[in-house]
């Protein structure tokens, strides 16, 4: 398939066609990849990123205070007891 590079702003894009986007499960307002690879420009779409609980925990400060917080007065029919 042949398509023309075209100028966007200050940058360059091309266009995917419809067909072709489809086909590689590329969706409007999705991430991708985009990188240079001996010369060919590769194209991926990013995947959602797994996170690890040992990960997220290791990246809480030793000085975090998990005390109570104060989410303001209630709004609208909530009720508080």
């Amino acid at each position: 398939m042949v398509t023309k590079i075209q100028k966007w702003g200050n940058s360059l894009a091309v266009r995917i066609p419809k067909a072709l986007a489809e086909e590689a499960g590329l969706e409007r307002g999705k991430p991708v990849d985009v990188r240079c690879v001996n010369g060919e420009l590769r194209i991926r779409k990013r995947g959602r990123k797994r996170y690890d609980l040992d990960e997220m925990l290791a990246s809480v400060p030793d000085d975090y205070d998990e005390g109570e917080w104060d989410t303001g007065p209630p709004v609208g029919n909530e009720l508080w007891w």
